[in-house]
């Protein structure tokens, strides 16, 4: 299939979809340019995997138009499909079989011939670290070899798009930064990366632009930095043990703020964007705090969090909602059944 040169890699105009009475997309839209990386940040329910869904093919829409490599995806799914390649949220491999057997039956279901098969899965073990472990089953891996092995599966193809649906779900530290290191490669390579997360920090990493969806609707779009500048910088952050001195507390630190103070009546919970004033920032708070005679515990300064933009857009927290049947999951770490895994690996092949 021939390269779209002439446009956005990928591009979706008032797409929407519903469950029953739930709106899952209330009219996307958004436009990434070849080799770019889009982050696509909200919560749990927010409909992100529903548009993962919908570009990849496994999900038709109810209204609007997405493309992909210049080919609408319900109208030329077939070639949308040879051009893309999907890691969902949970590892599609087959345990009972080694990694090299993994990725050798995925290339060959793209009918490539065997020889070439298993030069490409050796080439990827290699990239990906997991040469060592290539003809050790699968089961035996670690959360995130299985998510390395699971996203070497999905470039077999060799696709000029990739989608990762929160590919650091459920993994510890150590493996999250080395999937980063992964991805990073790839958007090196010139790969055009969607990235959906949860994380602001992982968006901040990988994305050259990072799209905000609160409830089906697309609410923030644009650099880190202009997304952090829209909540306020740095944030400062404190629990006031005594509830009934979180007006006092809110008071003390309001001058300082960029923006007006949040404050949890039910956590004590209190924080306040200040802009890049940082330290300067802190020790205006720690003054202000003392003069009210307000005691506080952990008073920190720290980076915006997801819930600190949710915070500034829409008033609320980011809250983890579950999602109806066909939406993807709503909690993290908890596995997709089968149906699911085999619906994502048949994206991998080529129709």
């Amino acid at each position: 299939m021939p390269a779209n040169t002439g446009g956005p890699a990928i591009l979706v105009e008032g797409l929407t979809k519903s469950f029953g009475q739930v709106h899952a997309l209330r009219g996307i839209d958004l436009s990434v340019p070849r080799g770019t990386v889009l982050g696509v940040l909200g919560p749990n329910g927010a409909g992100k995997t529903t548009m993962v869904r919908i570009l990849t093919t496994l999900l038709p829409p109810d209204g609007g138009r997405a493309a992909v490599e210049g080919r609408d995806v319900v109208r030329e799914a077939a070639a949308v499909r040879r051009s893309i390649g999907l890691a969902g949220q949970s590892a599609a491999i087959q345990e009972e079989l080694t990694g090299r057997e993994n990725l050798e039956i995925i290339a060959r279901l793209y009918h490539l011939s065997r020889a070439t098969a298993r030069s490409r899965a050796a080439a990827l073990l290699e990239q990906f670290g997991l040469a060592d472990a290539a003809n050790r089953p699968a089961k035996t891996y670690s959360g995130g070899m299985q998510r390395r092995l699971d996203l070497a599966a999905s470039l077999v193809g060799q696709p000029r798009v990739l989608f990762l649906d929160e590919p650091t779900t459920g993994l510890d530290p150590r493996s999250r930064l080395g999937m980063w290191d992964v991805i990073r490669s790839l958007a090196a390579g010139g790969t055009t990366l969607l990235l959906t997360t949860q994380y602001l920090d992982e968006a901040d990493e990988l994305a050259d632009e990072i799209v905000v969806i609160d409830q089906g609707q697309v609410i923030a779009a644009g650099t880190s930095e202009e997304l952090k500048n829209r909540v306020g910088g740095d944030v400062i952050e404190f629990t006031v043990p005594d509830r009934g001195r979180i007006p006092e507390a809110v008071a003390a630190i309001a001058p300082i703020g960029e923006g007006e103070p949040h404050a949890d009546t039910e956590t004590g919970v209190v924080n306040v964007g200040v802009g890049g004033g940082g330290s300067d920032a802190l020790i205006e708070a720690v003054r202000g705090l003392d003069a009210a005679g307000v005691v506080t515990r952990g008073l920190a300064l720290r980076r915006p969090s997801l819930d600190d933009v949710f915070l500034a857009l829409t008033g609320h927290a980011a809250e983890e909602d579950g999602q109806p049947a066909g939406r993807g999951r709503a909690g993290r770490g908890r596995r997709r059944s089968s149906g699911g895994e085999r619906e994502e690996e048949k994206v991998r092949t080529a129709s």
